[in-house]
């Protein structure tokens, strides 16, 4: 088959959420922000579980779309501390931002709205594809689920397996993923991704360019002075060996088969004794260190304003 008549294939082919199941209901209601007793409340703005977060943007390049897009126009490999931090700041506003969470929504819609080309392959790929939109957004409840045991020390349940899907298609209003490409419910969701990685994904170049980077070793942070860039490299190679171990011993075993990463019993232990180590110190810190800015900022505010509404709920007793 040739590569034109491949994607015509493709696109014709309806979503795979879709297979076998009715559409998801259109959302008419506006988009909602997130806010205390949420999952993604807790976990987003997490400094432990952001040790993670390598792992889902790995498996998004494996979406052929996705790998070529960003293979032309991302800067993950040139600039990756730049592009950490301005991915972080856009997951910060998405959960803790309050109205922000909406304009952010919109600007990245209106930023990727010019990606779009054609890959090595002949193959055409545009950002904003339904499908692969979705998929990027689908990758955080597998994230999440995979990373809670990690950093919490136990295993979501399934209530709240289904509460944390249910907050990831409130996010992807926010983000304005099309609900008719995403699973229904978490149970559905399981069945999508297998599909997903059996008939979309691919090892693409892009996933094992990350991964190759994180194999050599951390580039020194900008705001390293220079005088201790010298002194990086061991930091660096150490940092880089736990970044692949966050990486790839968050995926899913048929993910790391498609992408021919070996995972051994040593490496499983030396992730969950790292883990081990790091959940109790990170327990025991001040929050300014266990959340990111934003998030901390929105925390803090959150109990001020449950504190006057306790307080003025006492005055009428």
């Amino acid at each position: 088959m040739t590569s034109q008549v491949a994607s015509a294939a493709i696109a014709s082919t309806a979503p795979i959420a879709q297979r076998g199941r009715p559409n998801a209901q259109r959302r008419e209601d506006p988009p909602q922000p997130f806010g205390p007793g949420s999952i993604l409340w807790e976990l987003a703005g997490n400094t432990l579980g952001v040790t993670t977060l390598a792992a889902p943007l790995v498996i998004q390049t494996m979406h052929p779309m996705i790998g070529a897009a960003v293979a032309e126009h991302s800067v993950a490999l040139t600039d990756p501390w730049g592009r950490l931090v301005r991915s972080l700041d856009s997951i910060m506003l998405w959960v803790y931002g309050g109205p922000a969470a909406i304009e952010e929504g919109q600007r990245l819609r209106e930023l990727h709205k010019p990606i779009r080309g054609i890959d090595d392959r002949g193959r055409r790929y545009a950002a904003l594809n339904a499908e692969a939109y979705a998929w990027v957004h689908g990758t955080a409840f597998a994230w999440i689920v995979a990373t809670w045991p990690l950093v919490c020390g136990r295993e979501l349940s399934a209530e709240e397996q289904q509460q944390l899907y249910g907050e990831i298609l409130q996010l992807g209003d926010i983000l304005q993923v099309p609900r008719s490409y995403m699973p229904a419910d978490a149970e559905a969701y399981w069945v999508y991704y297998e599909e997903m990685v059996r008939d979309r994904l691919e090892n693409h170049p892009y996933a094992q360019a990350i991964l190759e980077s994180l194999i050599k070793s951390v580039p020194p942070p900008p705001f390293l002075p220079g005088a201790l860039r010298p002194l990086w490299w061991p930091a660096g190679k150490l940092g880089g060996h736990a970044t692949w171990l966050t990486t790839v011993g968050t995926m899913p075993p048929d993910i790391r088969a498609l992408l021919e990463q070996r995972w051994t019993r040593a490496d499983e232990l030396q992730l969950r004794g790292l883990f081990a180590v790091l959940r109790p110190i990170h327990k025991r810190l001040p929050e300014r260190l266990r959340y990111l800015p934003l998030a901390r900022h929105a925390r803090a505010h959150a109990r001020s304003l449950e504190a006057i509404h306790d307080r003025a709920r006492e005055s009428f007793v």
